[in-house]
């Protein structure tokens, strides 16, 4: 059997030790690797003993490189776990690897998921189903997603999906009131806010648009048409316009109007 004959610390990293069998270097392990096997000059090795301290020496650097990528961080253990494949560790080291962090407390899904919830809503606009879906994305069971998310009170994220549909009604006040709507209620479902929510916000929101307002707008969305249909004329160009402008969310009367307004310029 093969012997001992020389243990060395990596100049690299103080918590590794080259190991060398009859007078060759034969591998490296980590420290706790070192005492676990008990490994000193001397010391005879058998097939089996390299294969285990090999094996086990592989667990303790997947062990070291998710400690790594936790110290950035709090992670999933999805996360961690599709780290580790990416650095191409075999499943049976991985399984491994999760069974020493969860031992060490270093990966929670139950701690994670309420710190990210918590993050995610006082940081960010997103609803509450966009904050559900991400956490299915990062690996976290259905159970613990729905205890954390009962954090979140649902009258909260009425008032701050209304605070954002005031904002964002604001920010397209040169829109017809319909396509205003429109444009608000598409964000909030974007941002992931419930329908139950988003339907009762828009039923609520007002929306107060001036005479001067709402020619400007349909004035606005008319000069656009005008120039795609500028080439037809009479009948067909008239029909064009108020489909277009209809789709706008454009009542027959501003329609009317604008059409008056074009052929007055002409």
């Amino acid at each position: 059997m093969p012997v001992i004959t020389k243990i060395s610390v990596q100049q690299q990293n103080k918590e590794r030790y080259n190991i060398y069998l009859d007078g060759q270097y034969a591998f490296s392990v980590d420290e706790e690797v070192l005492a676990r096997y008990g490994l000193k000059k001397g010391k005879e090795l058998n097939e089996l003993d390299l294969t285990e301290i090999r094996y086990h020496d592989e667990i303790r650097k997947g062990v070291n490189v998710a400690v790594q990528f936790l110290a950035h961080r709090m992670r999933s253990e999805k996360e961690v776990m599709d780290h580790l494949k990416k650095k191409e560790w075999d499943d049976t080291i991985i399984q491994e690897v999760m069974h020493k962090l969860r031992e060490y407390q270093y990966v929670n899904d139950e701690q994670f998921a309420q710190a990210f919830v918590q993050t995610q809503w006082n940081t960010t606009d997103k609803g509450t189903e966009r904050i559900q879906r991400e956490l299915r994305e990062k690996g976290i069971a259905e159970s613990i997603i729905e205890r954390t998310m009962t954090t979140i009170d649902s009258a909260d994220e009425w008032e701050r999906a209304m605070k954002l549909a005031e904002k964002w009604a604001q920010k397209h006040a040169s829109l017809s009131e319909l396509m205003i709507r429109r444009k608000v209620e598409e964000a909030l479902l974007r941002k992931g806010y419930p329908s139950s929510i988003v339907r009762d916000v828009l039923s609520e929101l007002v929306i107060e648009k001036c005479e001067e307002e709402e020619w400007e707008a349909v004035k606005k969305e008319g000069d656009k048409a005008h120039r795609r249909y500028s080439k037809y004329d009479g009948y067909v160009y008239e029909q064009k316009m108020k489909q277009a402008l209809y789709r706008k969310g454009f009542s027959m009367e501003w329609i009317e109007r604008y059409l008056s307004y074009r052929q007055e310029e002409e």
